[in-house]
């Protein structure tokens, strides 16, 4: 943590106003380019983009003005955020539409929560009503649409085993469900070609404002924002451009616990099933009803998705969960998520396998002894990363002794606060799911069919 609560005052008493002014788009060869135009008082101006590259799968033509405008506004109204706390002015200000106060409510509950981690690292105490006020100045209203979908489905790809496991049980059931990519990079790529999505991908590129950059040199504040959040109204553009009715995310029930005990502040709240409900709801009434978001992982632990991605092992050698290995598409083999990840693959994957995809036994590393406490939760506050909860790592450690004839330094360290006896009382069964998701039946019976009893 850092304290920067003085600088947080200093910033809001410097600057005043953020501006939503615009966002323009331009359709040229079946490419949609668009830019937002964000102003912070008369001192910065943002201008971000994204840009859907041409695919056959497209037919931006069939998307009426008031919607594609609706769509690209409401990506916008998520942008918004990763600008907004560079300097935190109290004042919001939204040109393009008027939002009522329904609206309005839903927005300051994700902005709150989204920069939950945000605020926490920076040592920050937000009131919930004053963090920011929103006031609208456009008096174009928001209303919902109507819009004729397939029945067919949308998969956004990460390059992890969540996505793994999601394309995998998903690509039998029809040969028109696509999968999606934000800013691809080899790992996302190859688990869409090994799963045969090759040839049905959809590429958006998200281009950050070189000036938010810039700022963040200069020692602005900086951290964490609900990027899930805004790839959710990214994929409702693509699926009302595509024809998609479903839209598949590999969001597990774990990713429902704070990240910081005690509290609502969770590393993963825009892929909780908080923020899926809210989305849900905020779609069907101010888009569209005729778009189904929903996370196809979310009945599941992190222990029944890494008992299902062991069994797809040409996955292995590509697939990359690594936050600080991403730019260069490598387990770092150093961080929280390298050790969680190899944690909970273990008891499902032999240890030699594991040393080959990590290089190295995590298990084995006395410098990973912070992590391990964290993620075994003998520290108060879980490493910031999507991961599993507590107890499915102490289960998963549990079951993994079973694999050592000499325990490796970290489970020696387990062994020693948590006992056979503790191990004996967790009964696993890998077969039963949770009621808690919004799956249809369908979708339900596939996750059913890929479960096993792990003895």
């Amino acid at each position: 943590m850092i304290n920067n609560s003085g600088k947080f005052n200093e910033l809001r008493n410097r600057f005043h106003e953020f501006h939503y002014r615009n966002f323009t788009y331009s359709l040229i060869n079946n490419e949609l380019k668009i830019n937002f135009h964000f102003l912070i008082d008369d001192f910065v101006s943002f201008r971000p983009s994204l840009t859907f590259q041409n695919c056959e799968f497209y037919h931006f033509e069939k998307i009426k003005e008031e919607q594609m405008r609706s769509l690209i506004f409401h990506i916008g109204m998520v942008e918004l955020v990763s600008y907004w706390k560079a300097l935190v002015p109290k004042k919001v200000i939204i040109h393009p539409y008027f939002l009522n106060e329904d609206q309005l409510n839903f927005w300051r509950k994700l902005y709150f929560h989204g920069l939950g981690e945000f605020f926490y690292l920076n040592g920050i105490e937000p009131d919930y009503d004053g963090f920011m006020t929103i006031e609208c100045v456009g008096d174009e209203p928001i209303s919902s649409f109507r819009i004729d979908l397939f029945d067919e489905v949308i998969i956004p790809v990460g390059g992890g085993k969540d996505s793994v496991v999601t394309l995998e049980l998903l690509k039998d059931i029809s040969d028109s469900n696509l999968a999606l990519i934000v800013n691809p990079r080899q790992a996302s790529l190859a688990t869409a070609q090994i799963a045969g999505f090759s040839d049905k991908l959809l590429i958006i590129k998200r281009t950050i404002d070189s000036e938010l950059l810039r700022l963040n040199a200069e020692g602005f504040l900086n951290g964490h924002t609900p990027f899930s959040a805004m790839l959710a109204f990214v994929t409702l553009l693509a699926a009302a451009a595509s024809g998609h009715k479903h839209i598949a995310l590999s969001n597990e029930g774990s990713a429902n616990e704070p990240t910081v005990a005690g509290t609502k502040i969770n590393h993963q709240y825009s892929k909780s099933l908080e923020f899926e409900t809210d989305f849900r709801d905020y779609v069907a009434a101010n888009i569209s009803p005729d778009f189904n978001y929903f996370s196809f992982l979310r009945p599941l632990s992190e222990l029944q998705i890494a008992s299902i991605f062991a069994t797809f092992k040409n996955h292995f050698p590509f697939f990359r969960s690594c936050n600080v290995g991403s730019k260069q598409d490598i387990w770092c083999g150093k961080c929280p998520k390298c050790l969680f990840t190899f944690i909970i693959l273990s008891p499902f994957v032999e240890p030699q396998v594991l040393e080959q995809i990590f290089g190295h036994n995590l298990l084995e590393d006395k410098d990973m002894e912070k992590y391990f406490d964290e993620l075994t939760g003998k520290a108060d506050v879980k490493p910031f990363e999507c991961i599993g909860t507590v107890d499915e790592v102490n289960v998963a450690l549990c079951l993994t002794r079973k694999k050592y004839d000499n325990l490796p330094f970290l489970l020696k360290k387990h062994m020693s606060y948590f006992s056979d006896n503790q191990c004996d009382k967790y009964k696993i069964d890998l077969t039963e799911i949770s009621n808690e998701h919004f799956l249809l039946e369908r979708f339900v019976k596939l996750i059913k069919n890929s479960l096993r009893f792990y003895e």
